[in-house]
């Protein structure tokens, strides 16, 4: 079934907006009711793909999706008819990791999703149904029907082969110079993140695709996911920690790129420099000279980017809950023990 809608170089305004040409084959059962399906991610070394798709169905997913980045791989249509619950998405060339999240979940249909890695095993949860259990909780939807799940974003505890846990809380840092994240280990349930790390976590569909998911026009992951856990917090969603579901990564995750470059221009002018008043945003003129001063764009295409910066923050704005700085206070580091400020800005030795 092919998909053929081309990437956008603008700021995407809807969900669907960025999703590139792909193929897929297989997925014609529903292997359960749970209201959980999982989106694959591959990279690197794989482990046995029969082992791996084994585990998958033993969890109880309501669907698996398999995102296989090129080349295709020789075993996928004998893997299709075994695992018919499966759906290989082949993609037609390399694409980045939240697009990779964003075209999974558009070919999905179960309220919660569970991002995962070929490299990752489940260690503690259970199954979908039962995870689906322990995370639910009463809250209310934007439109006032009753729901039972309130999180955007659900983040597991994650540990190395050894089963050492891995500090994947996320905690803002904003500093004058470069806005950066801390790492923090879970040490009790429902501690913030600003993102899920990796990437992995179990999402809410609704409130995902509400959002318009992943910025496909970063490239960055770290930046994607940066983008993506700010957008989050400054428009009222959440992303919680659960002591109650652990993986374990055969082999280590790579390391997170944060270099500064033309995502991180990006990033800032989507998260860090609108102005918020009462009950909504707007990007002024006077934050133009830092943006161009910042970037490496001449004045005219740096203009243009800030123009079209201007203009989603204008379609958005009423989607602003706070500012960045509300958001950095949101973590009350104390009771973690950690060693940065309260309001998540930088402390002096």
């Amino acid at each position: 079934m092919p998909c053929a809608q081309n990437a956008m170089s603008t700021i995407p305004t809807t969900f669907s907006a960025t999703l590139p040409s792909y193929t897929v084959i297989g997925g014609r059962e529903r292997l359960g009711s749970a209201g959980l399906s999982a989106v694959l991610l591959n990279r690197g070394r794989r482990r046995t793909r029969l082992d791996l798709f084994c585990e998958l169905e033993s969890v109880g997913f309501d669907s698996v999706v398999s995102i296989e980045p090129p080349p295709v791989q020789y075993d996928i249509e004998e893997l299709s008819s075994q695992f018919p619950f499966v759906r290989f998405v082949l993609l037609k060339e390399a694409i980045s990791v939240g697009e990779q999240i964003n075209l999974g979940v558009s070919e999905l249909d179960a309220p919660l999703f569970f991002v995962l890695w070929n490299n990752l095993r489940m260690v503690a949860g259970g199954g979908a149904r039962r995870m689906v259990e322990r995370l639910s909780c009463p809250a209310w939807s934007k439109d006032g029907v009753r729901s039972t799940f309130k999180r955007l974003c659900t983040v597991p505890v994650m540990q190395t082969s050894r089963f050492e846990t891995l500090p994947t809380l996320r905690v803002p840092v904003l500093p004058r110079k470069k806005e950066h994240t801390r790492s923090l280990s879970p040490s009790s349930e429902g501690l913030r993140s600003l993102y899920p790390a990796d990437g992995v976590g179990i999402y809410d569909r609704e409130r995902f695709v509400g959002m318009g998911g992943f910025d496909g026009t970063l490239k960055s992951c770290y930046w994607q996911l940066m983008d993506f856990g700010f957008r989050a917090h400054l428009w009222g969603e959440e992303i919680s920690a659960t002591q109650m579901i652990k993986l374990s990564y055969e082999t280590s995750p790579p390391p997170e790129d944060m270099s500064v470059d033309t995502d991180y221009q990006h990033f800032y002018l989507k998260n860090l420099a609108p102005v918020f008043r009462r009950d909504y945003a707007h990007l002024p003129l006077c934050r133009f000279p830092r943006f161009l001063l910042q970037g490496k764009e001449n004045v005219l295409d740096a203009y243009r980017s800030f123009s079209e910066g201007r203009r989603w923050v204008h379609a958005n704005r009423f989607r602003w809950r706070c500012d960045p700085r509300t958001i950095a206070s949101l973590w009350n580091l104390d009771a973690v023990g950690n060693e940065q400020s309260p309001l998540g800005q930088e402390t002096s030795a």
